[in-house]
């Protein structure tokens, strides 16, 4: 706007980094300290001030790059320190690896910043601030983080507000957040320019606090209602040993040494919380028994196993504890259900190993990698949730979801636990790496407590060396150990059945619900900036436009056309296939390999032809001159007589031109809009020439109705069928691969990148399929709709231009572009939250 003053770019800059830098501190408070959770409703102003002054998309990059460096320095520095101390690097080494790697852990801030200042350009207020929002909450589900963190677990300590978790899980509560910083931002614009304007985004920032609190007051009070009746209980008591550096122990003691120590320790506290504090079950943390259980490595290990099983026998009570587990494909971390009377029952196998810790990726896994980490181990990812019981000796019995370490900061798993009848959460976590850095174990204690509210089940939560945890119904934190403390926390499960709740039977839900409600604001911000050019424009500014089509030769414009004719036989071939073969599902390689061969093949083809055809029209005095890069064709104006249609053109309207000699051109002017062409011929104020009959122009007329009626964007075909159907792909290829590998990237740690992109590949082909089909039947329904209604109204004689059929064209295509882009992608939501 304008020519920038000098020191401009320096001054608007140093407003960046104060904005970045006054959200990093308010973070940081708002993150790591737990009576800092008021600082969430004030945390992104800062940065939000100082992102209204970006003026391009470029300078909203650079204001989030910033903003995601002051987010991990702010809330996530911790993590610098510890792992660097847990791996051996030099800790201003891992804080610099963290602060490049800012924009990859936290890239919701670089969505959010770029989608807010594109639609920021003509929109305002609340569908700026909703846009904003979906992409944060969209970029966060579909690029999980290591940690699972979100502004939401920020509200762990308020009572009332964690609440909502329930609805939408964490979610849900930065949602919340982001909209009222946002209207904070709007209120504090609207008293620099009149104070009058600032009431209303107070006034909705106000409406959204108390509803908000509202709901989580009446939320509290059922599920205080509901744990207030009486019901039997089953005591589990939760052992602490303080045992770390194993490692280091090994060294020194020998492994068999560790484990002795390790068991005998356990066997201690174990009785204690038995006899002293009435346990009727007991629980150790994750890899305490740093060995395959059930499948001994040595005759040591059958013994150490035996000793296991007969410590239950003798104490009389269910035992469970981490461990490790095998098969034939490899080894898992998991946690091992010992019953008194029937020994093993089971083993859980941790969903989510720690990369590059735990687990390496396949494509990763080269001796190199070894050497310069060798820390990483070879453990396998589980396959999902599992319900293991814990029975008493007088019949009580308790179902549990176990939950290792990482697993507790994904809602899906607690949730499949739910549905599949645990009454209770166990979770089993080494968190001995934090014991220098107590902030880290915090906040996944806070995370983990998230999944309490979202289930609404209790979780019994024991770790290494702290912080070990009871979590009640409501989140709350009833009892906790410290750090470094060696401690037994005994409590109860009530064996009642638990409340229902919004996450439970709809899933994880919000992340897709937020993709749908982004890409219908991001439609309806298109069809706005497009002002709505959507009618026929006849006006001689519309004429003097610049005009390309397509010049082809009579061998171009037949292979052209019946390329189109062979992609269209082949998608209704699939189309009568999936309805009465394969159930309107795509689930046969022949679906992918017809439609790759026969639709996208042949219709590529009539692309390219169409592109390398390209020419330029003007008009010079006297000729209708068209321009191609190396040849320029010249038609005398006087030669042309009139204009035809020739049938089964390829793309758009073919017109040709009949000379005044009685010829016609042998070139055809493939063209989407034939009356601007018409136009364009009689520019210079003679009479254009007229079309050749009554069909010829009622036909150019519904073919420039069509061409005008389409949108600028939205309907081109890279984005329809290509990156739309990809969009659509990502959430149903992501459940896949939690369904079948137990992750996102479950495919890609167990066969490879290749295979995770060949999977990808067929998602994408699959949904691209599926969209085609229902922008066909869009099509022929939009056409059979215009057809019926000239049927109507009796057109016979002459073509109807009349306002009343534009009008209808324009609200059936946007009917179309409706259902398209906004119905599919309920559907879809419908399909993943409905299950």
């Amino acid at each position: 706007a304008g020519t920038a003053a000098p020191g401009g770019r320096w001054r608007g800059g140093s407003v960046q980094l104060v904005g970045a830098l006054g959200s990093g501190a308010l973070l940081a408070a708002f993150a790591l300290l737990e009576s800092g959770w008021p600082l969430g409703f004030v945390t992104l102003v800062p940065w939000l001030l100082a992102l209204s002054h970006a003026r391009s998309l470029a300078g909203a990059l650079g204001s989030a790059w910033l903003m995601s460096v002051a987010y991990v320095l702010g809330a996530l520095q911790w993590f610098a320190w510890a792992f660097g101390a847990y791996v051996g690097v030099d800790a201003w080494l891992s804080l610099l690896v963290l602060v490049l790697a800012a924009p990859l852990l936290q890239p919701q801030v670089i969505a959010y910043a770029l989608v807010r200042t594109w639609m920021a350009r003509r929109r305002g207020g609340a569908l700026v601030a909703g846009a904003a929002a979906a992409t944060w909450i969209a970029c966060e589900w579909l690029w999980p983080k290591l940690l699972g963190d979100t502004l939401g677990h920020g509200l762990q300590p308020s009572p009332w507000l964690r609440q909502a978790a329930d609805l939408g899980g964490a979610a849900a509560l930065t949602v919340m957040l982001l909209l009222i910083n946002e209207a904070l931002v709007h209120a504090l614009g609207g008293w620099r320019r009149r104070a009058a304007r600032a009431w209303r985004p107070l006034a909705w920032a106000g409406l959204l606090t108390a509803l908000w609190l509202g709901y989580g007051g009446w939320r509290l009070a059922e599920v205080e209602r509901h744990t207030a009746e009486p019901a039997a209980s089953l005591r589990v008591g939760l052992v602490q040993a303080n045992i770390t550096d194993l490692e280091a122990r090994r060294a020194e003691q020998g492994a068999y040494a560790v484990v002795r120590s390790l068991l005998d320790t356990h066997f201690a506290l174990s009785g204690h919380a038995v006899n002293a504090q009435g346990a009727d079950a007991v629980v150790w943390s994750e890899t305490v028994y740093p060995t395959t259980f059930g499948t001994p490595k040595s005759e040591d290990g059958a013994e150490l196993d035996a000793e296991i099983l007969d410590f239950s026998r003798r104490l009389g009570v269910p035992v469970a504890f981490g461990t490790y587990d095998r098969d034939a494909v490899g080894e898992y971390n998991s946690a091992a259900f010992v019953d008194p009377a029937r020994g093993l029952l089971g083993h859980y196998r941790k969903t989510h190993p720690f990369p590059l810790t735990e687990r390496v990726p396949a494509w990763a896994n080269h001796a190199w990698l070894r050497r310069t980490m060798p820390w990483t181990g070879n453990w396998l990812a589980g396959d999902g949730a599992r319900v293991l019981p814990i029975r008493t000796g007088d019949g009580r019995e308790v179902n549990v979801v176990p939950l290792i370490c990482l697993d507790d900061v994904h809602p899906q798993l607690a949730i499949d636990g739910a549905r599949l009848g645990a009454e209770a959460i166990v979770g089993m976590s080494n968190d001995a790496w934090f014991s220098a850095w107590p902030a880290g174990a915090r906040l996944h204690l806070a995370v983990a407590s998230f999944r309490s509210i979202e289930t609404r089940l209790p979780q019994l939560r024991v770790t290494t060396n702290g912080l070990s945890a009871l979590v009640d119904e409501t989140g709350e934190i009833v009892v906790r150990t410290e750090i470094d403390q060696q401690a037994v926390l005994v409590g109860e499960i009530p064996l009642r059945p638990p409340l229902a709740t919004l996450m439970v039977r709809w899933g994880d839900w919000l992340g897709a619900a937020a993709c749908a409600v982004l890409l219908v604001i991001l439609g309806a911000h298109a069809r706005g900036r497009s002002g709505g050019r959507t009618g026929l424009d006849l006006s001689a500014a519309v004429a003097s436009a610049p005009l390309r089509l397509a010049l082809m030769a009579p061998l171009a414009s037949t292979v052209a056309a019946a390329s189109r004719l062979l992609a269209a036989a082949v998608l209704a071939w699939l189309a009568w296939r999936m309805h009465t073969t394969d159930g309107w599902q795509v689930n046969a390689l022949i679906q992918v390999q017809a439609f790759v061969l026969g639709v996208l093949a042949p219709l590529v083809l009539a692309w390219a032809i169409r592109r390398l055809s390209l020419a330029e029209v003007r008009i010079e005095p006297g000729h209708l001159v068209l321009s191609q890069s190396r040849r320029r064709v010249e038609v005398p104006l006087t030669s042309v007589h009139s204009m035809g249609l020739r049938r089964g053109c390829p793309h758009g309207a073919c017109v040709q031109l009949h000379l005044a000699s009685g010829r016609i051109w042998s070139r055809a002017l493939v063209v989407d809009d034939p009356l601007r062409l018409q136009q364009l011929l009689g520019a210079q104020g003679d009479a254009a020439p007229p079309w050749r009959d009554t069909a010829a122009q009622r036909h150019a007329l519904r073919a420039s109705e069509r061409a005008r009626a389409r949108h600028p964007w939205l309907d081109r075909g890279w984005l329809k069928f290509g990156l739309f159907p990809l969009l659509m792909a990502l959430p149903a290829f992501r459940l896949h691969q939690h369904i079948a590998f137990g992750g996102t990237f479950g495919e890609l740690y167990t066969f490879g990148l290749m295979a995770w992109l060949g999977g990808l590949a067929l998602w994408w082909v699959s949904w691209a399929l599926g969209l085609m089909l229902v922008a066909a039947a869009l099509r022929i329904g939009i056409e059979s709709a215009m057809g019926a209604r000239d049927v109507l109204a009796g057109i016979g004689g002459g073509p109807d231009s009349s306002p009343a059929r534009t009008g209808l064209r324009q609200a059936l295509e946007r009917l179309g572009r409706w259902l398209y882009f906004a119905g599919v992608p309920g559907w879809l939501a419908y399909r993943l939250l409905a299950t």
